[in-house]
């Protein structure tokens, strides 16, 4: 209806000069949201709060106390907070860190208004919230594949420095427009003023399209899109730089290779095309 402010974006920062007994019926005062639509915010990661001499931190529990001082920030809209996404699926529990499937829709990790379409805070209630997350490397929203997740700082830190350190061999496979000529097999284009290094093979190629193997040397920004569309093979379905297709981005880690800092043993994670291919229509 037209006035309803519960189906309008709302975006509101607050700082404290009282304290607050009940954040939930604070925040619906002030702003005119029904309680129950504040309390699916709140639940959903779309509250963020500062007390005095801490950092931001998302607050979840609808009938949480501030005390004078603090900053709130609410970051509402109904149409993200409507959104079911489909979970991700677990491949592997190392305990110390687990792999997961992404499927494509999902972010890594949540943004102001709100998380419960990330990664991250899907693999937090899939363990019950009974074990720390923490994002070691991150997949474009629109694609899909493996992507790590570590369970407790050492961990987390001893996997990124392997992405930092170039020792994770990264594997995609990917769909571009067009036939891509076989003397294509190797992209070493800067990208933002870097260095960047794709290996490309391809598996296979039919009247519009190819289907690539694709191993990255470097960890640009959208550096397999970027560079397959620089040479005039935009992935498909690739709207930022190529042509939008109902179909979805056709793009997938599909493995990953690296020496378990953990066990200390190589450990290696693979999806097969067929895991993929009901994503790509």
């Amino acid at each position: 209806m037209v006035g309803d402010i519960s189906a309008q974006r709302v975006q509101k920062s607050f700082h404290l000069k009282e304290p607050v007994g009940n954040v939930c019926d604070w925040l619906s005062e002030q702003t005119g949201l029904p309680k129950g639509r504040v309390k699916v915010a709140m639940a959903n990661g779309a509250v963020q709060v500062k007390k005095p001499g801490a950092k931001w931190q998302r607050l979840r529990r609808a009938t949480a106390s501030l005390p004078s001082g603090s900053s709130i920030k609410l970051s509402y809209d109904p149409v993200l907070l409507a959104i079911k996404p489909e979970p991700p699926e677990l491949i592997s529990d190392c305990s110390k860190y687990s792999v997961w499937f992404k499927p494509p829709g999902l972010l890594s990790q949540g943004n102001d208004w709100g998380d419960h379409c990330s990664i991250l805070r899907l693999v937090e209630q899939s363990f019950g919230s009974k074990r720390h997350v923490f994002l070691i490397h991150r997949l474009d929203r629109d694609a899909c594949g493996l992507i790590l997740v570590a369970h407790d700082k050492k961990s987390a830190g001893l996997l990124s420095n392997l992405f930092s350190g170039r020792d994770i061999n990264k594997s995609y496979l990917v769909r571009v427009e067009g036939q891509l000529p076989q003397s294509v097999t190797r992209i070493d284009a800067p990208l933002d003023g870097k260095a960047a290094v794709s290996t490309v093979e391809i598996i296979g190629v039919d009247e519009d399209s190819s289907l690539l193997s694709v191993s990255i040397e470097t960890g640009r920004k959208h550096q397999i899109r970027r560079h397959l569309s620089q040479i005039g093979h935009p992935v498909r379905g690739d709207a930022l730089y190529g042509v939008k297709n109902p179909g979805g981005l056709h793009l997938a880690a599909t493995k990953l290779d690296f020496i378990c800092p953990v066990r200390g043993q190589q450990v290696i994670f693979e999806l097969s095309s067929s895991r993929i291919g009901r994503y790509w229509q």
